[in-house]
């Protein structure tokens, strides 16, 4: 029983170290950021990168979307643009934790005025995997990590204090 028990705080240890959780990080990221990313492309007229689409501006328009608590081109608009610069820096791992706290914030919006019932279904894991980027950051495998440098190692020093 001793030795199971062995097994599995070295398993623990491993598991916890910086390359798993990097590892498990990106994943978050990339699961994340896919869930914007996809829907923002929903709302692009065919044919176009980046042009919203007249049923998207529709869309915002009408029930549920009109919920929302600003002017509908503008909330179209401002959600077209984030769900496509957000999870593109979220992805890279560029300013990881304000990607993560936007999309949060889009997550709420979503969650409070256009589907209240969605929460046991698909809006608790958007939240749970923003605050984990939130509190965790990007991970080994970001730019904020290969852009951060000294500043990256300092800060880990002084959490681990």
């Amino acid at each position: 029983m001793q030795n199971l028990i062995a097994l599995y705080d070295r398993l623990t240890l491993w598991a916890s170290g910086k390359l798993p959780t990097s590892i498990a990080l990106l994943f978050v990221r990339v699961a994340l950021g896919g869930v914007f990313w996809f829907s923002g492309r929903s709302k692009v007229e065919e044919g176009t990168l980046l042009t919203i689409s007249e049923n998207t501006l529709y869309q915002f328009a009408d029930a549920p979307f009109n919920n929302v608590p600003l002017p509908p081109a503008f909330a179209a608009h401002m959600s077209f643009y984030m769900e496509h610069l957000l999870p593109v820096l979220l992805i890279l791992g560029l300013i990881t934790r304000f990607s993560a706290l936007g999309l949060l914030g889009m997550t709420l919006v979503i969650q409070i005025f256009v589907f209240p019932e969605a929460w046991w279904q698909v809006h608790i894991l958007w939240v749970a995997m923003a605050l984990t980027l939130i509190t965790r950051g990007g991970g080994i495998f970001s730019l904020d990590h290969l852009l951060g440098g000294k500043r990256a190692v300092d800060a880990e020093r002084k959490m681990a204090m």
